[in-house]
């Protein structure tokens, strides 16, 4: 975690985002394209309110087709809480936003050593766009 006081904005840009909603919905086909999803590990970035960031490297459904990662809201909302739970409590439930990734092997360097938070944003590749999709009940329909 890092304390965000005066950052800079990050300019690099890479993937699209899908924050899962839907509980009951895996996607294990990209709701873009319907091409299969595959599993990938993910050094996610995260910002929680007040001036936190979290780096979790999280597996997420992926479509190689569409460049789009897919997170469900609920396993994200659960590794906070347990990483909050002894560290901050204060902070569950606080309003939080993944907002890039970072390159594994600098994932890694913050995992072992703590860095300034302007240091960590340079580094962080902001997704290109977070998209939304709504699940269609299967079915018939006039």
């Amino acid at each position: 975690m890092t304390d965000m006081k005066s950052v800079k904005i990050p300019t690099k840009t890479r993937h699209y985002f899908f924050l899962n909603p839907y509980d009951d919905c895996a996607f294990t086909k990209c709701p873009k394209c319907d091409s299969k999803t595959k599993l990938r590990k993910f050094p996610l970035v995260i910002h929680i309110e007040p001036q936190q960031m979290l780096f979790l490297n999280k597996n997420c459904k992926y479509c190689l087709e569409c460049d789009l990662i897919i997170v469900k809201k609920s396993e994200i909302e659960a590794l906070l809480t347990a990483q909050f739970e002894k560290v901050n409590p204060s902070s569950i439930g606080n309003e939080y936003l993944v907002f890039g990734t970072l390159d594994r092997r600098d994932w890694k360097k913050y995992q072992n050593t703590p860095a300034s938070p302007n240091e960590v944003i340079e580094q962080v590749y902001v997704f290109k766009d977070v998209l939304k999709f709504e699940v269609v009940q299967g079915g018939w329909y006039r």
